[in-house]
Parts: structure tokens; sequence; C-alpha cells
């Protein structure tokens, strides 16, 4: 049970998220199926917070960016160029393997997506990532553990 309560706090960390915490914990031995199901949950869930709180961390982070005189991360630069040449559905659906699934949910709703498109591409890209490196992680896993 431990395991799994690590893979849902592992999906649930910017940077780790499902790419990370699924294939850890299919070759770790864990179900496939509650891995994938648990990641998601982790991950979703702290991309919901993101989501539901991005006003407020929008203008903390113009403010902050203004009194430094920062200019915009290139991974900012990354999301812009990703948003202006797919909008909300590629950003999402590309964010987990591009630029994390927190980061391209603020990307999109900086860039002008409303929360609940938001919300709604974040899940379906969310979902079918977490199907597609749990399955091929279990696959390939059974793969190398066949002997010849």
């Amino acid at each position: 049970m431990f395991e799994y309560f690590l893979v849902f706090i592992g999906a649930a960390i910017p940077m780790v998220e499902i790419a990370l915490a699924i294939p850890l914990g299919i070759i770790n031995g864990l179900s496939p199926v509650w891995v994938i199901l648990t990641a998601f949950i982790g991950n979703m869930l702290t991309v919901l917070v993101v989501i539901i709180g991005f006003q407020r961390v929008k203008e903390w982070m113009e403010s902050r960016n203004r009194k430094k005189g920062k200019a915009e991360s290139k991974r900012t630069e990354r999301g812009k160029r990703i948003w202006n040449k797919y909008g909300m559905p590629g950003v999402a659906l590309l964010g987990p393997i591009v630029i994390g699934t927190h980061i391209a949910a603020f990307i999109g709703l900086l860039f002008g997506a409303n929360k609940t498109n938001a919300t709604v591409w974040m899940t379906i890209s969310i979902a079918l990532w977490s199907l597609v490196f749990g399955i091929a992680t279990a696959l390939g896993f059974d793969f190398f553990n066949r002997s010849f």
C-alpha cells in the first residue's frame, strides 16, 4: 500500500509526474492497473490545483518578474511556440513529454484558455499518457523478463 502512495506522490510532483512514476511503479512489481490509476489521480489533483489557483500565481509571478526585471524562461518560450502552433489541445497532449503537465496547464491558461477547456484537455492528456506509459512499460517489462 505504501508503494502506491509513493506512486501517487511521485505523479503529483512536477518534473517527476506520470512519465517517471508509472514506469518506476510497474518496474518495482506493482499492479500496472493500480499504478496507472493512482498516478493519474495524483497528477490530475495537482494539475487541478494549478488550474484553480492560476490567477493568484499569475499575479504573483508578474509582480516578482517586474521587480527583478526578469525575461521569460526558455520553458515559457517553448510553451508559447507550442501554443501558437497547436493551441490548448496541443499543449495538453504534448505537455507530459515536452514541458510537464503542470507547466502545460499553466501555459494554456496564461495564453488564454478558460479553466473548463484547460481541465478537459488536461484530463484527456493525463489519462492518455498514463495509459501509454503504463501499457508500454508493462509490455516492455514483460518482454524483457521472458527467457528465450
